[in-house]
């Protein structure tokens, strides 16, 4: 099997693709790398998006930049600003260990002014939506007379979409000597016109099949284990600012949990399934319509027939058994030219039906880190920021009020009154996830001989014992034979532990008692609050667990119990900013 260091590819992209979970070429990348980095042709390659495009063309293009001279060399164009981002975003990824090159999106609806003071530091890579690329040429601040290597990713779509006068105009300041790449799903009239027209000799590559019809979809999959389902969500979620999304769960049941436990954690969320009226069936998608609600949480069943324009992401909470009910929920975004994501979110039982799914669908799934707390925080203030530039700012109307804060504010430095303005707004967030633990499962398998030599059970009982990084293990002598499951003990910390909201991460219920783990911080108030607290009768007492404390013997209840029936279950509660 090929690798990528054998089609051509530098050392230092290798560990930045590495990082991002790349393991082998997709067929596009075969074929595309090597002749962008040392071939003769122009290439025209038919290939729909999900197919691994991006680092087809990327990689090269970062190889081939010369970082010593600070001035444009490579040009990729992109008919909407989604794809933009996205483009601009995978290559800074892939380019995590080569720091001299600059990259910088170009797009419509967004400050022009910003644009050009980044490109007047100095930029070797832009990525552009063409009728803004056209605007900076036309005003004298991007010149190309320096770009070896023009990509058209989406070639179709931006003809579809009317940028055809657009393209023919930006490739005349092109210099004649350059390496160009049209990538398109089909291959429409005026595509192979400006094949013909600014393509040397170009070599044609297919991949899938000719002229299938496109879909801007790009597969990813998370792997967490069964109980973090939920905070994997929500920390997608929050990695999302501008998330406007559906959830599909595989029960009702799922889908109300889901969406009670998003609107109660503070997202705009909602849920779609069969025990709805029409009548409520319609105020909900009028709500997801008009953006009240941007995260529709919904069954297979009760989405049917639903057409929504501008989902950037479909999350399957629960992967369907039926491929065809996988490729319609995915279908559901990257229509009308946008680009989607469509995310799994699975536990290790369920990687074999993915790996079907990816069979039958001819797609491959990209598995990705559940965002980090300082990947989210970072997306959170740069969304922000971006608000901050874009707001419209009425000055008849507050000019009225400006004296009397400026007055107000004024001991305070530019630098004193941005940091309070970005605390302000994300206090509540940076306190929810201090200290949190990444939730990624780790799916090794041991080998034969650490089989073999697998720790005696009263260590496995000592690692129960032991909290995860950055939290600390709380022992509570209510367990399974109590009626007592996670729902129960999300309820009593809400009730019992003044103060704000307890995170709550690994739990192990066992019959006569359990552990669970909260931060550090938090483990104070914690225990003083479930000590002497009362679960339907029972008296209960907490410590910090010990790691070398046997709490089986301590909970004076044997093993094997019979349980009681569980109580109502309680939804889990976390601040969101």
């Amino acid at each position: 099997m090929t690798n990528f260091e054998e089609l051509g590819v530098r050392e230092d992209l290798l560990r930045g693709i590495a990082d991002m979970g790349f393991e082998a070429p997709m067929p596009v990348q075969e074929a595309v790398i090597p002749e962008l980095l040392g071939g003769d042709s122009d290439l025209v390659a038919l290939a729909q998006t999900g197919t691994g495009k991006t680092a087809a063309f990327g990689l090269p293009v970062i190889q081939r930049i010369d970082t010593e001279r600070n001035v444009p060399q490579a040009l990729v164009l992109a008919p909407t600003r989604e794809l933009c981002l996205q483009i601009a975003g995978d290559l800074a990824d892939f380019a995590k260990y080569v720091p001299d090159v600059h990259i910088l999106p170009v797009y419509g609806g967004s400050s022009i002014e910003s644009q050009i003071r980044a490109l007047r530091k100095g930029v070797q890579i832009i990525i552009a939506t063409p009728g803004r690329l056209i605007d900076l040429i036309d005003r004298g601040v991007v010149h190309l007379d320096s770009v070896h290597t023009v990509v058209l990713d989406e070639a179709d779509e931006m003809l579809n979409m009317g940028f055809v006068d657009s393209i023919n105009d930006i490739l005349s300041h092109v210099p004649e000597e350059r390496k160009m790449l049209m990538f398109s799903a089909t291959m429409p009239a005026e595509a192979a016109k400006i094949s013909r027209k600014y393509m040397h000799s170009p070599r044609e590559i297919v991949i899938g099949t000719r002229n299938e019809g496109a879909r801007n979809v790009r597969h990813i999959y998370y792997m967490v284990n069964a109980r973090d389902k939920y905070l994997a969500l929500k920390r997608i979620a929050d990695d999302n600012p501008n998330i406007y999304a559906i959830v599909f769960c595989r029960t009702r049941r799922d889908t109300a949990e889901v969406a009670d436990s998003l609107i109660a954690d503070g997202y705009n969320a909602d849920a779609l399934h069969g025990d709805l009226s029409q009548q409520q069936r319609d105020t909900v998608m009028k709500k997801f319509r008009d953006r009240v609600v941007s995260i529709l949480v919904a069954t297979d069943v009760a989405a049917r027939g639903l057409d929504v324009d501008d989902l950037t992401h479909v999350i399957n909470y629960g992967l369907p058994d039926d491929a065809a009910v996988y490729t319609h929920r995915s279908g559901r975004t990257g229509r009308a030219g946008k680009t989607g994501v469509s995310i799994a979110i699975i536990h290790s039982r369920e990687k074999g039906r993915l790996r079907e799914i990816e069979r039958i669908i001819g797609k491959t799934f990209e598995r990705k880190e559940v965002p980090t707390p300082q990947h989210i925080i970072e997306k959170q203030l740069y969304n922000l920021a971006d608000r901050l530039e874009r707001v419209e700012v009425d000055e008849e109307q507050i000019s009225q009020y400006l004296p009397g804060v400026e007055k107000k504010l004024s001991w305070l430095s530019g630098e004193d009154l941005l940091r309070r303005v970005l605390s302000l707004e994300f206090n509540r967030l940076l306190d929810y996830y201090k200290d949190a633990p990444a939730i990624d499962y780790i799916d090794e398998k041991p080998s034969r001989k650490d089989r073999k030599e697998r720790a005696p059970r009263d260590e496995a009982d000592k690692d129960r014992r032991t909290a995860q990084r950055g939290m600390a293990r709380i022992y509570v002598n209510a367990g399974k034979s109590d009626g007592f499951f996670a729902g129960n003990l999300i309820d009593l910390l809400n009730r019992a532990v003044p103060g704000q909201r307890v995170d709550v991460g690994r739990i192990d219920l066992m019959p006569g008692y359990s552990l669970f783990d909260v931060k550090k911080a938090d483990a104070a108030r914690v225990v003083a609050g479930l000590t002497g607290a009362d679960f339907y009768g029972k008296h209960l007492y907490s410590e910090v667990a010990l790691p070398d404390k046997d709490y089986g013997k301590a909970s004076g209840r044997k093993a094997g119990a019979k349980e009681r029936p569980a109580r109502p279950r309680a939804k889990k509660h976390s601040p969101r900013k």
